[in-house]
């Protein structure tokens, strides 16, 4: 089990016994063991110099306890790991640009895989994510796979891979549109995302879908919008082109939480505070959505969408929907 340490298996079973046999000496471990007093010796001194054992008195020896010990060794040899990979990480990095680079000499076509039908889309688009370690940036828009096969959206699922990703150190980005945001439940499902730690943000429109993953890779659809046929775009003139259209979207769009207004620094003492369906109704007019958006979202008619619409507005004072957001915002609403 230490050998990761560097610690051999025989000498863990001399330290397993050092542990219940406190002041043992390698003559009373080697029976134990079924071993010879000098190997068993050989042994107490590599543990002695890893801190894990030390003589108590001339011939006799004691354990060190594995909590503080073990602890700093598992963390040396994890940093020691990550400078490893790291290494290894930028050396496959440097491989694979030699790779690409002899491959572009004789075919420039390499550097981009076009891949039609869905299944073999899917299949690498799967094999992609899969893969993912450090980023994954995204310009979202419809329509989506599972849609066009007539199946509800997994949200469970897109959930637990963002989840998933995020707690391996991934980067993630999304970009949303109020396209976006064209099927009852996708704005909720959104907002979910980002209080895992996704960061979201809006913009009025985008003109395609992308993902772009370690900022090695990028995958873009062939036509249509939909990834039944794409594009995959390896290290090039060309993804470096479409990681810094991606990077001015990204500063030109607006968060989808968060406000830099002090919450509640407008609000009157006992007013009534909004409740969450207020809350979610705020941030789909702060977006864009229009009542017909926001009504599938809520997966209720149009007229009651905009009944609820212009209640809030009346309750924040409000003539316009611009006017409500600035309004909600002052009053920190969209804060909570």
């Amino acid at each position: 089990m230490l050998d990761v340490l560097g610690i051999s298996a025989f000498d863990e079973d001399v330290y397993r016994a050092l542990l219940t046999r406190v002041g043992s000496d390698a003559a009373a471990i080697s029976h134990v063991l079924g071993s010879t007093p000098r190997r068993v010796t050989h042994a107490l001194r590599r543990l002695a110099a890893l801190g894990l054992a030390h003589r108590e008195t001339p011939g006799r020896w004691e354990a060190t306890g594995p909590q503080s010990t073990l602890t700093a060794l598992l963390s040396k040899r994890r940093a020691e790991l990550a400078s490893t990979f790291a290494e290894v990480e930028a050396a496959v990095d440097d491989l694979q640009g030699m790779y690409r680079t002899g491959r572009f000499d004789n075919n420039p076509g390499d550097l981009v895989e076009v891949l039609t039908g869905r299944e073999n889309a899917t299949r690498r688009v799967r094999e992609l994510s899969d893969s993912l370690s450090s980023h994954l940036w995204i310009l979202d828009r419809p329509p989506y796979l599972d849609r066009l096969n007539g199946q509800p959206h997994d949200d469970s699922t897109e959930t637990a891979a963002t989840r998933d990703w995020l707690d391996r150190g991934v980067d993630i980005r999304s970009i949303y549109c109020p396209d976006s945001m064209a099927y009852p439940g996708r704005f909720e499902t959104v907002l979910k995302l980002t209080a895992l730690g996704e960061r979201s943000r809006m913009l009025p429109h985008l003109p395609f879908k992308l993902h772009i993953l370690d900022r090695r890779t990028a995958i873009m659809p062939l036509a249509g919008g939909v990834y039944d046929s794409i594009v995959v775009v390896h290290a090039s003139g060309l993804l470096d082109a479409l990681i810094e259209l991606f990077e001015a979207y990204w500063s030109m769009a607006e968060p989808l939480l968060g406000d830099d207004t002090p919450a509640g620094s407008d609000g009157q003492a006992g007013e009534e505070l909004p409740s969450e369906a207020d809350v979610l109704l705020l941030r789909m007019l702060h977006h864009g959505l229009k009542d017909q958006a926001i009504a599938r979202q809520l997966g209720v008619s149009q007229r009651t969408a905009t009944r609820r619409v212009a209640a809030l507005m009346e309750r924040l004072g409000a003539r316009t929907r611009f006017q409500a957001g600035a309004n909600a915002r002052k009053k920190g609403w969209l804060e909570l």
